[in-house]
């Protein structure tokens, strides 16, 4: 390696090295030779995939014990007459018999009623709630006010209701006697106004957390686009059913799934409000269920009541997940 002047002629005539160029002779290698790298030594070998078996092992255990036992027992039930301590095979009666249940067959007619009533409800009210706290003032204090009813126990909250309902000092049952839409009789004493009752118990419980999911979903829409629509001249409204609702059907998908399986085994408050009366106007399916197994202890109709009715949910929501696949495929 040698160093080199470079000559500057100055207007003396006289020249001077003002540069030096390092010239790196070919028998230098410009980089050098990569030495061999050995791997760190291993202290613990790499497990084996029955490791995480036998680590996942008491959680499936333990899964099992909690679902897959009752399941089957319930299976087992349906296909014979259970008494305490003795079950006998009765060749599938408890099913056969149920075509011809006036009750049973009134239940489900119930169940899609009041499921249909509650979602409609909860779904347009919570996206209107969403729309209108997204990016309010106090949205984060209003969104912890009416996630109160969902918090409350569902007994606690069909008594506070069955006290608002009350036709000698309820202060609901006055305000819609007031408004002319009451008589004398309490909502929950006539059966063409009893299912509208438990339907606003449920709606107001469950409501806030279609608000939820939904204000989860504002959050995510796409600001760009909601701009080009504006400078297109888009009104908000246009623009909400546009662009904001689409970007939504996914979320509200999901909602709509949460809250129709919920309903589908809901019987706290309507026990606690009506016990599916009065008459049978409000024995949705769910309160049929429970009075023929731990009221009448027939636990093999029960049983067969039961398996019919996770059936239908299975397939529902198979139905709603399918829909959900199907419209996530359009978008990509």
């Amino acid at each position: 390696m040698t160093d080199t002047a470079l000559p500057y002629d100055r207007a003396g005539g006289r020249s001077e090295s003002l540069f030096r160029v390092r010239q790196i002779l070919d028998s230098v290698e410009s980089r050098p030779a990569a030495s061999g790298v050995t791997e760190p030594i291993k202290l613990n070998p790499k497990p084996s995939r029955a490791y995480f078996y036998w680590l996942m092992a008491p959680a499936i255990i333990l899964l099992a014990c909690i679902s897959l036992y009752p399941f089957f027992w319930m299976i087992y039930m349906s296909l014979h007459d259970v008494e305490l301590g003795s079950a006998v095979w009765n060749n599938f009666e408890n099913f056969t018999k149920l075509a011809t249940d006036t009750r049973y067959l009134n239940g489900w007619m119930l169940l899609f009623q009041y499921s249909a009533m509650c979602l409609l409800l909860q779904i347009g009210i919570g996206v209107f709630l969403a729309v209108a706290l997204n990016g309010s003032r106090y949205e984060k204090f209003l969104v912890t006010a009416f996630l109160m009813p969902m918090m409350m126990a569902p007994i606690v909250a069909g008594l506070v209701w069955y006290f608002l309902y009350n036709g000698t000092f309820g202060w609901y049952h006055w305000l819609f006697q007031s408004l002319g839409i009451l008589g004398a009789k309490s909502i929950l004493a006539s059966p063409t106004t009893a299912m509208y009752g438990i339907v606003i118990v449920d709606v107001w419980q469950w409501t806030p957390l279609i608000t939820l999911i939904t204000l989860a979903g504002l959050k995510r829409v796409p600001q760009d686009q909601l701009e080009a629509n504006m400078v297109d001249g888009a009104s908000p409204l246009r623009n909400f059913f546009s662009v904001t609702l689409p970007n939504l059907y996914p979320v509200l998908l999901i909602a709509v799934m949460l809250r129709f399986m919920d309903n589908f085994r809901f019987i706290d408050s309507i026990l606690v409000l009506t016990g599916g009366g009065p008459g049978n106007a409000t024995k949705i399916l769910p309160v049929y269920l429970f009075e023929v197994s731990f009221k009448f202890f027939k636990l093999g109709r029960g049983a067969a009541i039961a398996l019919t009715l996770l059936v239908v949910t299975i397939i529902l929501g198979m139905i709603l997940v399918k829909v959900f696949d199907r419209q996530n495929r359009g978008k990509a």
